[in-house]
């Protein structure tokens, strides 16, 4: 089997083999390609743009060409999923899907974290669909100042940040907090006010796991 994943951080590349170990994923399974330069684009652009989504479909496209299943693990890209896999009958999947429908299963309070702004509509759009019919009410939060920090490359900066503001969720009140942004998931165990975050990495790559085990879905 072997599973895809498109980042827009070469750091992240570190973040999935970590999750995909504690999956029990073998390491020759995942493989990754990194198109900074698409998260870049949209940042300059405010959005994700037609020409941008253009980009990015015909990135997973040709990554699904050569395995079980592909990750889209950049939230700000992530609705061109659903374009994407129009166009082919390997599964493509973007990470933060399985992590907003994780959240949201047992209702009450879901604070989501993001740090970079062109994230937040696309994030917000994917949660309020997935609660609809949970019962969950969601809170989709921008932690200022921590995406300079990853840029400068103040990873432990950054984390911290990210776990800071996961206490005073927890402190506000949520039931759970989920880190909307790969990049993210280390702050997870550096939280202390409440249950674990729950990560795009680990529940990504198991939807993942899954659907390429089952193969082609065309429903």
């Amino acid at each position: 089997m072997r599973i895809s994943c498109l980042h827009t951080a070469e750091s992240n590349i570190a973040v999935f083999d970590a999750a995909a170990a504690a999956l029990g994923i073998g390491s020759q399974v995942l493989h990754h390609a990194v198109r900074a330069d698409l998260l870049a684009a949209a940042e300059h652009a405010g959005k994700l743009t037609a020409d941008i989504a253009e980009e990015t479909r015909l990135a997973l496209v040709a990554l699904a060409q050569h395995c079980d299943a592909v990750v889209l693990t950049c939230s700000t890209l992530g609705p061109v999923v659903e374009l994407a896999g129009t166009h082919t009958r390997v599964p493509i999947l973007r990470a933060d899907e399985a992590l907003a429908y994780a959240a949201v299963e047992a209702g009450g309070k879901v604070v989501v974290l993001c740090a970079v702004e062109t994230t937040l509509e696309p994030t917000s759009r994917l949660f309020l669909q997935a609660a609809q019919h949970t019962g969950a009410s969601v809170q989709v939060q921008w932690v200022a100042g921590a995406w300079a920090m990853f840029k400068s490359g103040d990873l432990q900066g950054y984390l911290a940040t990210i776990a800071k503001a996961a206490d005073r969720a927890y402190a506000d009140g949520a039931s759970i907090v989920a880190l909307g942004q790969a990049s993210m998931s280390g702050a997870a165990s550096l939280v202390t006010a409440g249950p674990v975050p729950l990560t795009s990495a680990s529940t990504g790559l198991r939807a993942a796991l899954s659907r390429a085990e089952r193969g082609y879905d065309p429903g």
